[in-house]
C-alpha cells in the first residue's frame, strides 16, 4: 500500500513540487563542477571566491537564492536578488585575466541556471522516478526563474525541453577544464577547513559527484573512476531510491525550511540595524 507521504516523479507538476526536496543538495557538486568547466564561470570563481577558507559559502548562497525565489515572499525574493547582485558586482575580469568574464553576463547566468536544472532533474528522476511528460515541460519552464530573477532575459532560456537538450549537449561539448578550474574543483572536493561533518561526508560527496558527471567532463577534471566506483555509486543510488521517497515531508524538506528560517532571521536583523533606536 502506498504511504500517504510517498512522492513519485509523476506527482510533480511545478518547480515547487520538486525544488524543496533536500535530496537535491546531493546534486550540488555536479552543478558546481559543470559551472566551473565554463571558463567564464570557472575563472570568475577562481579569482573572486574563497573555497579554501569558506568551502560552503557558494553552496549556502546558491541554496538560499533557490529556496527564496521558489518559495519566498516578494520581499524575500527582492532581498536575495540584492544580496546576489552585491556579490556579483565585483566579479568581472577587469581586463587583467586570460579569460573574459562578468557575473552579470546573461549567457553565463544561463549556463549556471542550466546546470542547476539539469542536475536537479537528473537526480530527482533517478530517485523518485520519471516526471510525467505532461508536467515535465511546466517544471522546465518554471526553472527559467533561476536566471530571470537576475539579469538573464526570458527569451534566452531555451524554448522547450527539446531545445534545452540541444543547447545542453552543445554546451557540454564545448566545456574547457584548465589548470585553474581543476585546482578550484580539487579545493571544493577536498576541503581542509570547515566543520568536521563536511570533511567526513566528502568521500560520499565525491563518489556521487563523479558518478553523476558526464564522463568526458569527469575525465577532464581528473576525477578517478573505475568499475568498482561505478558499482558503489549504483548501490548508493539504489539505497537512496528505496528510502528517500518514503520519508515524511518534514524530513524531505528540512533544508528548505532551515534555509528559509535563516534568511528570514537575517532580514529581521538587517531591518533592526536600519531602524533608528
Amino acid at each position: 500500500m502506498r504511504l500517504p507521504w510517498t512522492l513519485h516523479g509523476s506527482d510533480v507538476r511545478r518547480i515547487s513540487d520538486m525544488a524543496g526536496e533536500s535530496l537535491l543538495l546531493a546534486g550540488g557538486g555536479r552543478a558546481i563542477l559543470l559551472q566551473l568547466a565554463n571558463p567564464g564561470v570557472g575563472h570568475g570563481v577562481a579569482e573572486h571566491s574563497d573555497f579554501v577558507e569558506r568551502p560552503l559559502s557558494r553552496l549556502h548562497g546558491t541554496m538560499t537564492y533557490l529556496y527564496a525565489i521558489v518559495f519566498g515572499t516578494p520581499s524575500e525574493v527582492a532581498h536575495v536578488r540584492r544580496v546576489v547582485g552585491r556579490a556579483h558586482r565585483p566579479v568581472h575580469d577587469g581586463g587583467s585575466s586570460s579569460v573574459r568574464y562578468d557575473a552579470f553576463d546573461p549567457g553565463l547566468q544561463l549556463w549556471v541556471a542550466a546546470t542547476l536544472y539539469d542536475s536537479a532533474v537528473q537526480l530527482f528522476e533517478r530517485v523518485h522516478g520519471p516526471i510525467d511528460p505532461a508536467h515535465a515541460e511546466t517544471v522546465y519552464q518554471d526553472y527559467a526563474l533561476v536566471g530571470t530573477s537576475l539579469q538573464m532575459p526570458r527569451e534566452l532560456w531555451p524554448a522547450d525541453v527539446a531545445s534545452f537538450r540541444r543547447y545542453w549537449d552543445d554546451a557540454v561539448d564545448h566545456l574547457v577544464v584548465d589548470d585553474v578550474t581543476r585546482r578550484v574543483a580539487h579545493e571544493l572536493l577536498h576541503p581542509t577547513t570547515g566543520p568536521w561533518w563536511l570533511r567526513a561526508a566528502m568521500p560520499l560527496a565525491r563518489l556521487v559527484t563523479a558518478g553523476s558527471m558526464p564522463s568526458s567532463v569527469r575525465d577532464d577534471f581528473g576525477l578517478p573512476w573505475s568499475t568498482g566506483a561505478q558499482r558503489r555509486y549504483d548501490r548508493v543510488m539504489r539505497v537512496t531510491a528505496a528510502v528517500v521517497p518514503h520519508l515524511p515531508p518534514r524530513l524531505r524538506h528540512v533544508l528548505r525550511d532551515g534555509y528559509l528560517r535563516r534568511l528570514r532571521s537575517a532580514m529581521v536583523a538587517e531591518a533592526r540595524t536600519r531602524t533608528p533606536s
